[in-house]
């Protein structure tokens, strides 16, 4: 119950920080969705310490909770600064973040694979936000659409160093997953990404990691 307690705790306030930076013109919209998109992310560590294999009942009810609540947000526009200005049918990137995380949540706790969901949440966290906003503040040629190779570049080192951090000792395996999320989240239409992107990073984990 703590841990459910401080995972609520923290999510709204990643959420609370990032409305205020957005009111205070720290970040514009882009910039708060990212702060959101990253800081998030970060909830794996705090579920890695409140919650283990015998609890991953307990560990999946945040995630399950957002599905609803970013669905609900997105539908009425509750929280402006998870959502963007001009949404579109395929603008349920908030959703489809909550679900990549209930499905790693479920599957890595069930089955004690923490530090390959870490991977997964935190490559989404962490190189899919930073390419965006790299992609965004730098300019460089454009690969696919309206993806640019800073991004992709981006998305590639980010994504190595939070594998190597994570599993040290097999940087072959690492470099063939950084590898392989560079390029789907390249191909992958905005937003989709927060489904493919982690969903195919925990895959791998599983196939080369496990």
């Amino acid at each position: 119950m703590i841990g459910l307690l401080a995972s609520y705790g923290f999510v709204f306030a990643v959420i609370g920080l990032s409305t205020l930076f957005d009111k205070l013109n720290i970040f514009n919209d882009e910039g708060s969705r990212k702060f959101i998109h990253i800081g998030v992310a970060n909830w794996w560590l705090l579920a890695m310490f409140f919650f283990d294999q015998d609890t991953y009942y307990f560990a999946i009810i945040p995630p399950l909770t957002f599905i609803a609540l970013n669905y609900l947000s997105y539908r009425f526009n509750l929280v402006k600064s998870m959502e963007r200005d001009v949404q579109t049918t395929n603008d349920l990137g908030t959703v489809y973040y909550a679900i990549s995380l209930f499905i790693i949540t479920f599957i890595a706790f069930y089955f004690d694979r923490l530090m390959i969901g870490a991977l997964a949440i935190l490559v989404m966290g962490y190189s899919d936000g930073l390419s965006a906003v790299f992609g965004t503040h730098f300019k460089s040629a454009k690969l696919y659409q309206n993806k640019s190779l800073i991004g992709f570049v981006t998305m590639f080192i980010v994504t190595m160093i939070i594998g190597l951090i994570l599993f040290p000792f097999v940087w072959h395996y690492i470099l063939l997953i950084a590898i392989a999320a560079a390029m789907v989240e390249l191909y992958t239409p905005k937003g989709l990404d927060n489904l493919s992107v982690p969903l195919l990073v925990f895959l791998l984990g599983v196939m080369l990691l496990w």
